[in-house]
């Protein structure tokens, strides 16, 4: 099935004069929740649709405790999960503590360039549905 996507115009704010530039966006199918991920892999194995739900629970609940432990976690050519933090800079590295964190972020840094990505967008898999 390909990917959707919408022509949208898109004009520079500082450059009110100049026509605008018209720019593909990807347009959502709408979502898909766990249960129904969960149905799609038992119809696609031998697993059951409560025994894939438990597995997905499981791998919710320990993504956030390998994080808490410093881990990056990588699930395959899905992606992998991190943190960060934004700080307050010291003058020197005595003066360095936790309370000069500001703000701790989760990022996800999708894997780029296997294969479920090439089958996605590469070879024509993309379905224009027109101007916005």
């Amino acid at each position: 099935m390909p990917v959707k996507y919408i022509v949208v115009p898109h004009k520079v704010p500082s450059k009110p004069d100049e026509a605008p530039k018209y720019y593909p966006r990807l347009k959502s199918s709408g979502e898909i929740n766990l249960r129904e991920i969960a149905n799609d892999i038992a119809q696609e194995s031998t697993v059951s649709p409560g025994d894939t739900m438990a597995v997905i629970e499981s791998l919710l609940q320990n993504i956030p405790r390998y994080l808490a432990q410093g881990y990056i976690v990588r699930l395959g050519e899905l992606g992998s999960f991190y943190l960060s933090v934004q700080a307050e800079g010291s003058a020197s590295p005595e003066k360095v503590n936790a309370s000069k964190i500001k703000r701790n972020k989760l990022h996800f840094r999708a894997f780029i360039g296997g294969t479920h990505d090439a089958q996605i967008i590469a070879g024509g898999h993309l379905l224009c549905l027109g101007l916005e």
